[in-house]
């Protein structure tokens, strides 16, 4: 087993956690446990309008019910702004991010223009107007910063999924670091703090699948390294989308952990039957690590 693994579980405060979220949520506990190593918490709250006054303590307390303690204190990105700042001043002093003026309603308007497809699972893939071989800003008040992508595609093996690529120019472009309202961005603030944390091994939902060739060309750009990855399988629900707030999943009721604990594992493909919630630990982290352990056969 690996003496520096670090695992983290990084949820966003907008409310409290749902099912869905204990499944990611037991999964990093699990592979930690099972490889030895040390799990995190990390509240991401870097998109401070969108977060619930108090969720941050109601997701801790929801995790302590069922037995998964941190090994650290947790991290909050809300306030860690100035490492991401210095890090967005990197990769401008190397080239790599540039500042950018167009609205949505601008990219939505040049990609008409050039006829080119409008939405990738919801998002713009922007054209690169505001490069500095494009004219810059034109005259333009910045509104954001981006990422200047020239790597073409990103290859990558998932535990679980097995081989990865994403062309990140043709299906993405060059995407935002820092928002037009001042926030730092998500794919950055991750970045910078799995760097800054030492994490080895990142265990999200398969929803996040993703976003993991944006982050790997980050760690390129700022010289981190990139971690292992595994993507969980999702709840869905009534409307066969991932279970979310947005459509109606229920908070996460942990008055009776250890059926709150059944749920998550039967999703995982654990079948865990003990009479407390030590017990049920235990056996879960053995089973866990039979299947992605350090010595599964079918580690990836």
């Amino acid at each position: 087993m690996p003496a520096n693994y670090i695992g983290r579980f990084a949820p966003s405060p907008t409310g409290p956690l749902h099912a869905g979220s204990l499944v990611a949520a037991l999964a990093s506990w699990l592979d930690a446990r099972a490889h030895g190593g040390r799990w995190l918490v990390r509240i991401e709250d870097v998109d401070v309008p969108r977060c619930v006054p108090g969720a941050d303590r109601t997701i801790l307390q929801q995790l302590a019910d069922c037995g998964l303690h941190p090994d650290a204190p947790p991290l909050y990105q809300s306030q860690r702004a100035a490492l991401y700042q210095q890090a967005l001043d990197t990769l401008v002093a190397g080239g790599l991010a540039y500042p950018c003026a167009c609205s949505r309603r601008d990219i939505e308007a040049e990609l008409q223009r050039l006829g080119r497809a409008k939405p990738r699972h919801g998002e713009l893939v922007y054209p690169g107007t505001c490069r500095p071989e494009q004219g810059g800003l034109h005259g333009q008040a910045a509104r954001a910063w981006r990422l200047r992508v020239l790597a073409g595609t990103i290859a990558w093996s998932d535990r679980r999924l097995g081989p990865q690529t994403q062309d990140v120019e043709r299906e993405v472009g060059d995407f935002v670091l820092r928002r037009a309202d001042g926030y730092f961005a998500y794919q950055l603030a991750v970045v910078v703090d799995d760097g800054a944390q030492g994490i080895s091994h990142i265990v999200r939902g398969a929803d996040l699948a993703d976003n993991t060739a944006r982050q790997i060309l980050l760690q390129h750009a700022l010289g981190l390294p990139t971690p292992r990855y595994l993507h969980t399988p999702l709840v869905l629900g009534a409307n066969g989308e991932k279970l979310s707030k947005q459509n109606g999943a229920l908070a996460l009721d942990t008055r009776d952990p250890l059926a709150a604990l059944n749920a998550a594992a039967g999703v995982l493909g654990l079948q865990v039957s003990a009479a407390t919630l030590a017990d049920w630990l235990a056996a879960a982290t053995a089973q866990w690590a039979a299947a992605w352990g350090p010595t599964s056969k079918i580690r990836v």
